[in-house]
């Protein structure tokens, strides 16, 4: 996605990457809060608000543990997605700030493309287990804002040598990003687990 939205790539097509990127940011906080504010409506609707916050969490903790040996593929489990990714022509096809709110609003839904860690089911499962609408539209807020954040690390790329070394950065920090999720998850069943007693 870094790739996509550079002021190199926004200047070959005639928009402006600081507007692009400004609807891309509104695109996914929306999405997350829209899609966090549903799980917690749902949630509430079937009744996890009255479970104790003991139960809530033992719930986040047990999600956390399975979604990290799907994520590992222990026992040969796969985690669940679609193979659907954000339409790369509407780049080509409508104005930048058009395609740009397109692209954040579905990222931030998190499972409307290929969904690569349960971190994102997790997040999910997390705002619908809230107890309130109010905190399942923080959580998603976080979550959007946090899924277009990194696209600031591209402000610098004017030139394709400059995008070649984003991409081959990314490849070279890919491994050390999921080991450092692995770890907060693992911290945070933990952490969940003890609370919950």
């Amino acid at each position: 996605m870094l790739g996509s939205i550079t002021p190199l790539g926004e200047r070959g097509r005639g928009s402006s990457w600081w507007v692009t990127v400004s609807a891309y940011l509104v695109g996914s906080i929306a999405g997350g809060a829209i899609a966090g504010g549903l799980m917690a409506t749902l949630g509430v609707a079937l009744g996890a608000g009255g479970w104790s916050t003991g139960a809530r969490l033992a719930a986040i903790a047990i999600a956390l543990i399975v979604g990290m040996a799907l994520d590992l593929g222990l026992g040969g489990l796969r985690l669940p997605t679609i193979r659907r990714q954000v339409d790369e022509e509407w780049r080509g096809s409508y104005r930048g700030w058009v395609w740009g709110l397109a692209f954040g609003f579905q990222l931030a839904l998190g499972v409307a493309t290929i969904v690569t860690t349960s971190m994102v089911y997790v997040t999910w499962l997390a705002a619908g287990l809230g107890g309130s609408v109010a905190g399942g539209v923080a959580i998603g807020t976080a979550f959007g804002l946090s899924r277009a954040v990194p696209v600031f690390a591209v402000v610098g790329v004017r030139t394709p040598g400059q995008l070649l070394g984003v991409d081959t950065t990314l490849r070279r920090l890919a491994g050390p990003a999921r080991s450092a999720t692995y770890a907060a998850a693992g911290a945070l069943a933990g952490v969940a687990a003890a609370v919950a007693r």
